[in-house]
């Protein structure tokens, strides 16, 4: 597959990208210095940009996702062994939601445990997808391959999640299978409270790790691969308190029979530090336009910023995780901003620090915990009970998130609770996500815009309707197309999938003037090409009809 020196659009022509620079730097220090907000503002174009009537109005940029969780079957599918033709419906309805939520990006969770959703080569098919770990699904079907493809109709976003570390959940369903890396590796697993986890401090466990991450952007059109919170394990507790130490002696002393000199807890930092460095530069040599996400909990060190009640994941699961924003190891960032605006952990207070530690200008987005509306007796990880949450709590943090310079979106755990409508989160949230959006623009991924796409406004020869017929530039793929049209009413915008060649205008009268530009993978847009008005300035095709079939293009690029 591609490479990203000479890397090759399907059209023919070359796609250039500039050098990565990604500092190589894995020191194990700590300091709290405060990094220069000013790297972290956002250039791109506000989201309620001044309205002008000879020119149309910037698109707004705004990461808008939401977490599709398969573990325990959080999110989908609803239950395992549901028929293929349900769980394809299934996941279908919720793209659909997202379209009509005007969300332009789907994080699917398919490596939950050294398992998967998707046909790997490499590990056994999952439990939540079948029932039973290691049974395929019959008749046939690949969920990533068919994912993908479906979110790309529609003009989304799918971002592959995986979990590089843990090996086996909390509760399974059934026997693990014969080809599960507990069965075929052994000596690379742990034994950890109710979990097997894989052991951080064993090489080949990174390089399987991957492996399977690398595999996942060479055969599948993702655009982005996305890791969450679980890096060494949260500490287990024996029946007195006391936290249970994690088994990898073995694997330090080996470490250090070799020369290591780390302490242990520096060197367990420097084995994730490792992992999270190697996946991003190995995924820019596959494809440099598919974006590494991260998206740790929220504290980086206990009590950090100041005034804030946080959890110590540089401590607790050796987690460095301000480096990784600080050094430019991620393209996004989406701290799990769990709390509520008035908590002992605000949600502005950590989303302002955040933002101040992302030197290298990477994106940083907001997790927001909406599976906390109308939950009245959630459990955190400590058996503290959190009260629920009305929508309007998530309301209030989309608008913080706007409001906070450098910010760029927002990713909502989990899609349950927009499909099950909490709280009448969806009629809600369709007032801030009114207009449609674009994601942030990746310039340290690729600065250069597509070439000017060719468009003309046509007329159906058997009903009169006007139409657009859209055509990218020669040798290249659209990914999306963003279409502004004025009229008496003044500008509408509409963003359509890439694959799309005719776009049929609203009812009424011919528009004074119709924009089109392209946007390519890394969200670089076009100059637009521009239409007038008036039949006597467009062609007609006779015979055409809106209703013939449209061929779907392939990968877009």
């Amino acid at each position: 597959m591609t490479k990203s020196r000479g890397t090759t659009r399907p059209g023919g022509s070359p796609m250039r990208f500039p050098r990565l620079r990604v500092a190589a730097a894995l020191s194990c220090g700590a300091a709290a210095t405060p990094l220069a907000a000013s790297a972290a503002q956002s250039t791109d174009i506000p989201l309620q940009p001044p309205a002008s009537r000879e020119a149309p109005p910037p698109v707004a940029r705004e990461f808008r996702a939401a977490w599709v969780a398969t573990v325990g079957n959080i999110d989908w599918p609803s239950k395992p062994s549901l028929s293929t033709w349900d769980q394809q419906q299934e996941l279908l309805a919720i793209l659909n939601r997202a379209v009509a939520l005007r969300l332009n990006a789907i994080i699917f969770q398919v490596r939950p445990g050294t398992d998967a959703l998707y046909d790997s080569r490499l590990e056994p098919w999952s439990e939540y997808l079948t029932g039973r770990m290691g049974r395929s699904p019959e008749p046939a079907w690949d969920p990533l391959a068919f994912a993908v493809a479906e979110a790309h109709r529609r003009g989304l976003e799918l971002h592959a999640w995986v979990n590089p570390y843990r090996a086996r959940y909390a509760r399974p369903l059934g026997e693990t299978a014969n080809t599960h890396i507990s069965r075929t590796h052994p000596e690379l697993v742990r034994a950890y409270g109710p979990y097997l986890w894989m052991d951080p401090g064993v090489p080949a466990v990174r390089r399987r790790a991957e492996r399977v991450v690398l595999d996942i952007v060479r055969r599948y059109d993702v655009d982005g691969v996305h890791i969450d919170d679980y890096f060494y394990p949260y500490k287990e507790k024996d029946s007195s308190g006391a936290a249970i130490p994690f088994p990898d002696s073995t694997s330090y002393a080996r470490y250090v029979r070799t020369g290591g000199r780390l302490a242990r807890d520096d060197w367990r930092r420097h084995n994730v530090d490792l992992l999270i460095h190697e996946l991003y530069l190995g995924i820019k040599g596959q494809k440099p336009w598919v974006q590494f996400g991260i998206s740790p909990i929220s504290g980086w060190r206990e009590n950090t910023p100041a005034g804030a009640r946080t959890f110590d994941a540089y401590g607790e699961i050796y987690a460095d995780t301000r480096k990784w924003l600080a050094e430019g190891w991620c393209d996004y960032f989406v701290p799990q901003l769990y709390s509520a605006i008035e908590s002992p952990t605000p949600y502005p207070v950590m989303l302002r620090w955040w933002v101040e530690q992302n030197a290298r200008a990477r994106h940083v987005y907001a997790g927001n915990g909406l599976h906390r509306v109308r939950r009245n007796d959630l459990a955190d990880s400590s058996g503290n009970r959190a009260p629920g949450w009305t929508a309007d709590e998530i309301l209030r943090q989309v608008r913080i998130t706007r409001d906070t310079p450098g910010a760029q979106g927002n990713v909502f755990f989990s899609m349950k609770g927009l499909m099950q409508d909490a709280d009448s989160i969806d009629e809600k949230l369709a007032v801030p996500y009114a207009g449609p959006a674009l994601v942030p623009g990746s310039p340290w991924l690729r600065r250069t815009p597509p070439a000017r796409p060719t468009i003309a406004l046509e007329h159906d020869a058997a009903t009169g309707e006007a139409y657009l017929t859209l055509r990218p530039a020669k040798g290249l793929k659209t990914w999306l197309w963003v279409i502004q049209i004025r009229s008496d009413s003044g500008w509408s915008t509409e963003v359509l999938p890439g694959y799309q060649r005719v776009h049929r205008l609203a009812a009424g009268r011919d528009p004074d003037r119709v924009y089109v530009s392209a946007v390519d993978r890394t969200g670089n847009q076009s100059r637009p090409a521009v239409a007038g008005a008036g039949r006597g300035h467009a062609r007609q095709r006779a015979g055409f009809r809106l209703s013939r079939s449209i061929r779907l293009s392939g990968t877009s690029q």
